[in-house]
């Protein structure tokens, strides 16, 4: 039997998904970040199927990333547009897009390059970084339990910090050695 939802998991990643749904739901936000607002629009610049723009717009309606409204005061048209909380995915898009320009681009080179408007330069790649600090790997972060955080989830972070802080421990005195 196939999962249809992730909502007794204990992640905080897993309840993203249910949230976002699946892959047409991040092209349809990067669609709103393009200025896409009209349904036939979505689904002319997407190729999708109605149907499923129809149940990937209320579902994204639903979970307030987008919100719905008349394009006029008597129109039977709407037009969609980010919610705050749609906004905030922006850098989970621009993470993706780089990530595929590193790793699966074109041989050609990257479709569109990320300039910051008012400097005109380049943005830096997205990265997880302590306070001011460098960018870090997930072998540099030491997870700790929350406080929504099950027993499960407890014990799936010890043995999570002992594998992944033991290796690179263990990586880090090989390479002094050297």
């Amino acid at each position: 039997m196939y999962r249809k939802t992730f909502e007794g998991m204990n992640c905080s990643i897993a309840r993203a998904l249910d949230q976002i749904g699946e892959w047409w739901s991040l092209l349809i936000i990067r669609e709103c970040t393009l200025g896409t607002t009209r349904f036939d629009d979505f689904q002319r610049r997407l190729g999708i199927a109605r149907n499923v723009l129809t149940n990937r717009l209320n579902h994204l309606v639903e979970q307030d990333i987008l919100e719905k409204s008349p394009t006029d005061a008597n129109s039977r048209f709407f037009e969609y547009r980010l919610t705050r909380k749609g906004e905030e995915l922006y850098p989970v898009l621009i993470a993706l897009l780089q990530w595929a320009d590193r790793w699966i681009s074109l041989k050609s080179g990257p479709p569109v390059r990320l300039i910051e408007e008012q400097t005109g330069k380049s943005i830096e790649p997205v990265a997880v970084r302590a306070a001011g600090g460098p960018a870090l790997s997930f072998r540099e972060i030491r997870l700790e339990a929350g406080p929504g955080a099950t027993e499960a989830t407890r014990a799936r972070i010890v043995t999570r910090n002992q594998a992944i802080l033991g290796d690179a421990a263990k990586d880090g005195r090989k390479r002094a050695t050297k």
